[in-house]
């Protein structure tokens, strides 16, 4: 999308203290997002739309994305955040606007976006594996697991201070959300993500399957013959490794 808008070709180093942007490090976010290869798959799953006033889909998504890291936990927070960037970005995405882009997500542009994430995700780990300490692989109980992907799963209650949809009472006596989560222990990257309500439970094993599945189709494929995935399932009554190695 920079192509299109160009807006960071706008970016410069001054000192003058004029022309500045509050959380700067949301930029950075941004232009990951555009260099990286992000903002352009999503454009490609996403409507574009035409006419005046008209935001494209997938830089909704992409500032929404950034403006949570900033800490926004709901959309009305998300617009606020991003006005500190409309210089740059243009005016600040409206709450009723993300609103109605989220609700036209259903379960065939999910799953487009799922793809177009592993196909980013792909070329990321490539420039990772070409720099000079390499893709970075884990030391454990002082074994380097070289060519190992490690994913962890946990799931984690968020609570909710009103009655919203999906929100119930959790096993630990409070109200809100229990969703389940893969993550990419080598990058911190997340994975995937199942949304549930707070009454869900910990070791549901048709959860952690169908998010070990979503998990397991990020990971891009190893430049080398011999692929290996380590996933952990916390919390369980036994630490489980599942290790699937292709020839």
């Amino acid at each position: 999308m920079s192509e299109r808008t160009g807006w960071d070709r706008r970016l410069s180093v001054v000192a003058d203290g004029r022309g500045l942007v509050g959380c700067a490090g949301a930029v950075l976010l941004r232009r990951l997002a555009d260099r990286a290869g992000l903002t352009a798959a999503l454009a490609g799953v996403l409507p574009a739309g035409a006419g005046n006033g008209w935001r494209d889909c997938a830089v909704v998504v992409v500032q929404l994305a950034v403006a949570i890291t900033l800490g926004a936990a709901n959309v009305s927070d998300a617009e606020q955040l991003q006005a500190h960037h409309q210089g740059l970005f243009g005016s600040a995405v409206s709450d009723s606007t993300t609103r109605r882009t989220l609700q036209a997500m259903d379960a065939d542009v999910l799953a487009k976006i799922a793809r177009a994430r592993a196909r980013v995700r792909r070329g990321v780990w490539s420039l990772l594996h070409l720099r000079p300490g390499g893709f970075p692989w884990l030391t454990i109980a002082g074994k380097r697991l070289h060519r190992w992907v490690v994913i962890d799963m946990d799931a984690t209650i968020i609570t909710a201070a009103s009655k919203k949809q999906g929100a119930t009472a959790t096993w630990k006596k409070t109200f809100g959300f229990h969703p389940l989560a893969a993550w990419c222990a080598n990058t911190g990257e997340c994975l995937a993500m199942l949304l549930r309500a707070g009454n869900a439970g910990s070791n549901t094993v048709a959860d952690h399957l169908r998010v070990l599945g979503e998990a397991l189709a990020q990971v891009p494929g190893a430049p080398r013959r011999r692929r290996s995935w380590c996933a952990w399932t916390v919390p369980a009554p036994l630490m489980a490794c599942t290790n699937t190695c292709g020839t």
